[in-house]
């Protein structure tokens, strides 16, 4: 057991690092082909922040834990809100930007809705992945001519990150380096979770939406918590958006991809229902009431609560 959970512990530290060198040597490489730093920020930066969940999506698909990394993709978006957004708001109140509220949040509700149709059946197949991906690149899209039309507005994840200056053959050693030891931690990761699910009996279901979901939330619980106290309090808000947009799209479809096959009921009656019911509550929440609008830290408290109660029903239940 010791050896599973300082796998699982060696795994998000280096599945973290390398996430970070992986999106720094992408963005370089790409500012050195004269990429436009907006373009960047929308496609190499917005999917890399999505990187570690991905990338153990994608390996537990490959060896036949579709469970693991479907749980992994409803798990870090529970967690993105009710985790990360409950305790940033405690921190500060989180200013609602009406750019955000009206266009970003329900685009977050209609991808939800779209991936609950394509999961509800008990499926989800190759053409369903397709469907999300499809989605992926229609989203980017139209992010990219929202940000064209309003260039003095934030990219989705609250603010236009800063592309490194590195020469071409350091940026390339960053984006191999960086993927290596994503592909090679994500494979630690799959395999001590997988190993202390059956140690203590529960489904890698389970595992995927608590301990997996948690881990692969930390760089996005680490930068809000961080933005907060330096007083960028509108970030937390637009990384958790657009954090969850890009785990439907582009997490979820990796099992329908590598691994095609049923959906466990539960993902379906249980975990994507509360998933879903948070999502609603952050959209009412910023789309409805006195304006200017804000998360306070009532709302932090409810979200919080909300998520405790869910982890602690769930390994109870089981």
């Amino acid at each position: 057991m010791l050896v599973a959970i300082l796998a699982i512990l060696a795994g998000f530290i280096i599945l973290t690092w390398s996430a970070d060198q992986f999106v720094n040597g992408a963005a370089a490489t790409a500012r050195n082909f004269n990429i436009s730093p907006m373009l960047i920020g929308l496609t190499v930066v917005s999917i890399g922040t999505s990187a570690p969940e991905i990338l153990v999506s994608l390996m537990a698909s490959t060896q036949d834990h579709a469970s693991l990394a479907i749980g992994n993709a409803v798990g870090s978006n529970i967690a993105n809100i009710g985790l990360v957004l409950g305790a940033t708001a405690l921190i500060a109140p989180l200013p609602v930007k009406k750019s955000l509220a009206h266009r970003e949040i329900p685009m977050l509700v209609v991808v939800s809705t779209l991936a609950g149709l394509c999961i509800v059946n008990g499926f989800l197949t190759q053409l369903d992945s397709m469907v999300l991906l499809g989605a992926l690149f229609l989203t980017l899209y139209l992010m990219f001519r929202w940000q064209k039309q309003h260039p003095d507005e934030p990219l989705i994840e609250g603010e236009e990150e800063e592309v490194p200056e590195l020469s071409p053959g350091k940026a390339w050693f960053y984006l191999i380096s960086g993927l290596l030891f994503l592909l090679g931690s994500s494979q630690i990761l799959v395999w001590g979770a997988t190993e202390l699910a059956r140690l203590f009996g529960v489904s890698e279901l389970i595992i995927g939406l608590t301990i997996v979901a948690i881990g692969t939330s930390l760089p996005e619980l680490a930068a809000s918590v961080a933005s907060a106290i330096k007083g960028h309090h509108d970030i937390a808000l637009g990384n958790v958006v657009g954090s969850n947009i890009f785990n439907l799209l582009a997490v979820l479809p990796m099992p329908g991809l590598f691994a095609p096959g049923s959906v466990n009921p539960q993902v379906i009656w249980q975990d994507f229902p509360v998933m879903m019911a948070l999502t609603l509550f952050l959209a009412m929440s910023c789309l409805f009431g006195k304006q200017p609008k804000h998360l306070g830290r009532m709302t932090g408290i409810l979200l919080l609560s909300s998520y405790a109660a869910y982890t602690v029903w769930l390994f109870i239940h089981h």
